[in-house]
């Protein structure tokens, strides 16, 4: 008589990188697989809790804003009297702000359309397919392809005056410049966030942050003529 051997699955132990599961099993025995535990997979129920979640809040928050602040309406549209600035809804600022500096095709159609195409196509590429950091893999290729988009971007950005988008540009540079020199394993908590963040991640903050940019300053530093304006000198 042999001892008992434990059986345990030694190819494709996680179903998450493999789709198949090598089991070996014994006359008059049950199926043995030895797994560690794995870690959390959002399911449909939990996700749909969290969206559920979040409308409520931002209905919430949306509600109390209009209870306590009063809308911004202008007077009754006077067509002999076109004010000057004629400025969009605050929602469309950030475009309005971005006709000043391209034609309209370029601001209003290519500009959008380009980047709504990247965050749908990005995240199939393998540099993102699971949704690892940036610059955890390929770190040298990566970062040559990081340098020279970053800089073709900034001196298109520069060659065309348009200092709005440069800065916050070059601001989302440099936290993509700590995040390739961070890794998971860093002792500061904020380098290993940075390290952590998928290429698909940073294109979104970029956008994020050149829309409140550009938001901001047509509405607040705009003047006549869309010339530029400090708000505190009326």
């Amino acid at each position: 008589m042999t001892e008992p051997k434990d059986f345990a699955a030694g190819v494709g132990s996680d179903i998450r990188k493999s789709q198949k599961r090598v089991l070996f099993v014994t006359r008059r025995t049950s199926v043995q697989v030895k797994v560690s535990d794995e870690e959390q997979i959002q399911t449909f129920p939990e996700g749909l809790l969290r969206i559920a979640l979040a409308i409520e809040l931002l209905a919430t928050a949306l509600i109390f804003a209009s209870l306590v602040f009063n809308a911004p309406i202008e007077g009754i549209a006077d067509p002999t009297n076109t004010p000057n600035p004629a400025k969009a809804p605050w929602y469309f600022l950030g475009l309005q702000e971005m006709l000043h500096y391209f034609p309209p095709v370029v601001a209003g159609i290519l500009i959008p359309a380009l980047l709504v195409v990247a965050l749908v196509v990005i995240p199939y590429f393998n540099v993102n397919i699971e949704a690892d950091g940036l610059f955890l893999k390929n770190r040298r290729r990566r970062l040559n392809i990081f340098y020279i988009a970053a800089l073709g971007l900034s001196i298109f950005l520069l060659f065309l005056e348009v200092y709005v988008a440069l800065v916050p540009t070059l601001i989302v540079v440099a936290f993509m410049r700590i995040a390739a020199s961070s890794s998971p394993a860093s002792t500061q908590r904020y380098r290993r966030y940075l390290a952590s963040k998928s290429v698909s991640w940073w294109i979104m903050t970029w956008f994020l942050f050149e829309l409140i940019v550009l938001t901001v300053v047509g509405t607040f530093f705009r003047g006549p003529g869309w010339s530029w304006a400090l708000p505190w000198n009326g």
